[in-house]
């Protein structure tokens, strides 16, 4: 199976099951950016419910802007806002402690490029799942893919198999979060379990 995906940040369950159980996973680098999407924004669960993370952009005309080019704007410390959000969400599941170092580091580090950002991130993400999924690039923008075209998907599946989510006694599960909300509550099993999810 071939598939084209956008880019993600911390992309969602259904996202890394779709580049886990795919022979071959293109990004698209071609395309302009999109609002309210995967690209820029993913979803964790807190104390208080679901909660979004959206990385703020420079403020130009960026549905005309390749998604390459898209800067971060850092006017907001939003890293620290969102690793401390991390941190509040996870610090009590079973494996945060395992990799959290990984992550921080990429937090603490100034990053002025959304695309480039994300991709270390999906990297990391998929040293932990201890894959050896070799991720292309396109080369140049066609409305025709030859395979499944996933850019414009919204990741969204609503019928994921139930894990342990950390506020479990008063919140009820949550399909398809962020992709680090099943590493932290499954650590070495969440390879397992995104083989094991329809896509």
């Amino acid at each position: 199976m071939k598939v084209l995906i956008p880019i993600s940040y911390l992309g969602p369950v259904s996202y890394y099951s779709t580049i886990l159980q795919s022979e071959e996973i293109f990004i698209e680098t071609k395309e302009h950016f999109i609002k309210q999407s995967v690209r820029n924004r993913c979803v964790i669960l807190s104390a208080n419910g679901v909660q979004t993370l959206s990385i703020p952009k420079e403020r130009k005309s960026s549905d005309k802007t390749l998604i390459t080019n898209i800067k971060i704007s850092n006017t907001q410390n939003w890293q620290k806002l969102h690793w401390q959000s991390l941190i509040s969400s996870y610090n009590s599941s079973p494996f945060f402690e395992y990799y959290k170092d990984n992550l921080e580091e990429l937090y603490l580090s100034p990053q002025l490029n959304l695309f480039d950002f994300n991709i270390k991130l999906t990297e990391t993400i998929l040293s932990f799942l201890q894959t050896e999924k070799h991720i292309k690039f396109t080369s140049e923008f066609s409305d025709n893919f030859d395979g499944i075209d996933l850019r414009n998907h919204r990741f969204n599946n609503n019928n994921m198999e139930k894990y342990e989510q950390v506020f479990a006694d008063k919140i009820e599960f949550q399909s398809d979060l962020s992709v680090v909300d099943l590493l932290f509550n499954l650590g070495p099993e969440t390879t397992s379990y995104l083989e094991r999810q329809s896509i």
